[in-house]
């Protein structure tokens, strides 16, 4: 009767795909040098709180986003290191909490994405583009990117196996040797399919 019940067990399908971790990625900010001074002070450097993937940080600092409508957000973080261009990263529901329309774009491409400003201790910056909503992406080092079958710029679709029983489309693989494997989302895509920090997902083919 063990044997049978072993074999029988055996026999079931066994779940096909490639398991990645979740990241739930709070909104954020990414400032270039100039924009750090002008929020903090001349001379200014950002200090590390926490060390994420790729050589990025969380650091100490925050800043104040404010929408058109001059409706704020407080207590933003800036993850550093600096960068040769000033972003904004928020969810959907951010974007209406300001009264903007953030476009849905990978990082780094904020051509004609939405204005809006940033206040820190020591000045305010007007952004006349710069704030979007992150496209749901896979971070994956080559190796990872091997094993799965997929290469930079892929797109996937992904499963969450629990009780909301979630698939996301439209899943962006981005490879780097820094990165380790990671599908980030933010809290809107997180809460509404049930997933937490840790959780894992399913690659589909």
């Amino acid at each position: 009767m063990v044997m049978e019940a072993i074999n029988q067990a055996q026999s079931q399908p066994q779940p096909k795909g490639f398991l990645v971790p979740v990241g739930v990625s709070a909104r954020h900010v990414h400032l270039t040098q100039e924009h750090v001074e002008v929020l903090f002070g001349k001379g200014y450097q950002l200090t590390k709180k926490k060390d994420l993937m790729g050589g990025q940080f969380a650091s100490n600092e925050q800043v104040t986003i404010v929408g058109l409508k001059l409706r704020a957000i407080e207590n933003v973080r800036i993850l550093g290191p600096v960068r040769k261009q000033t972003q904004v990263e928020i969810s959907a529901t951010d974007a209406r909490t300001l009264g903007i329309k953030a476009p849905i774009r990978e990082s780094g491409n904020v051509a004609g994405s939405a204005p809006i400003a940033l206040v820190g201790p020591k000045g305010a910056l007007y952004l006349k583009e710069g704030c979007i909503i992150a496209m749901r992406h896979i971070h994956m080092s080559p190796r990872d990117a091997e094993a799965a079958g997929l290469k930079n710029g892929d797109v996937v679709s992904v499963k969450a196996d629990n009780e909301r029983g979630t698939i996301f489309n439209h899943v962006v693989i981005r490879v780097n040797p820094s990165f380790t494997l990671e599908m980030h989302i933010d809290t809107d895509e997180a809460n509404a399919a049930g997933i937490k920090q840790g959780d894992t997902v399913t690659i589909m083919k």
